[in-house]
């Protein structure tokens, strides 16, 4: 016996969530790369200044990166739950067996005593 059983076999259209969903891995790649570039860039063009001025700007680079990668994959990561939240919503909807209240305060009268 089943422990929950189907209210109805309804199921709502697909919407953008699986579009959103399915571009999620792209995105994913692109969030990690564009980061990556920015420092790898700041790395290949040369730099005018002293040797302590350069390597403080690059590891301002790097701790900009590095950031904006991880505020990237925190965003994706909230999308993609969202994504799912609503792919599981607008499935069929199920309806567990009723449970009886034997200690009830007020077992046979559904009035309460205010």
């Amino acid at each position: 016996m089943s422990r929950m059983k189907k209210l109805h076999n309804r199921r709502q259209p697909a919407g953008m969530e699986w579009l959103i969903f399915r571009k999620l891995p792209l995105l994913f790649i692109a969030s990690t790369l564009i980061p990556l570039m920015v420092s790898v860039f700041a790395r290949v063009i040369p730099q005018a200044g002293a040797m302590d001025e350069v390597r403080k700007h690059l590891t301002r680079i790097d701790i900009f990166s590095i950031a904006l990668g991880i505020t990237f994959w925190t965003a994706l990561f909230t999308l993609a739950v969202g994504c799912i939240i609503v792919i599981i919503m607008k499935g069929p909807a199920y309806v567990a067996d009723a449970y009886e209240m034997k200690d009830s305060e007020y077992p046979r009268s559904g009035k309460r005593k205010d």
